[in-house]
């Protein structure tokens, strides 16, 4: 992957593990909350949510969030730039 290509997806992971804990908080719910509620472990919310190693949800999770979340998916992938 080029290394500007590369530098973009990085800063779109941050930015989709940022939302996905603002709209988490919002809710007043902790990782493990969230996690219960999508089915997965906390740690994979925690990976999500890192800003220093984003992880990619799959396209089910990030529909998953959004419903759960109560938030449009393209709430959670808008770029800020």
């Amino acid at each position: 992957m080029a290394r500007a290509h590369r530098k973009k997806y990085e800063q779109r992971m941050k930015v989709l593990g940022l939302k996905v804990a603002y709209y988490r908080k919002l809710k007043g719910w902790t990782q493990e909350n969230l996690a219960e509620k999508t089915d997965v472990t906390p740690g994979y919310i925690s990976q999500i949510e890192s800003t220093s190693n984003g992880q990619m949800p799959s396209l089910e999770m990030l529909l998953t969030l959004s419903e759960v979340l109560e938030v449009p998916p393209s709430k959670l992938l808008d770029d800020p730039e």
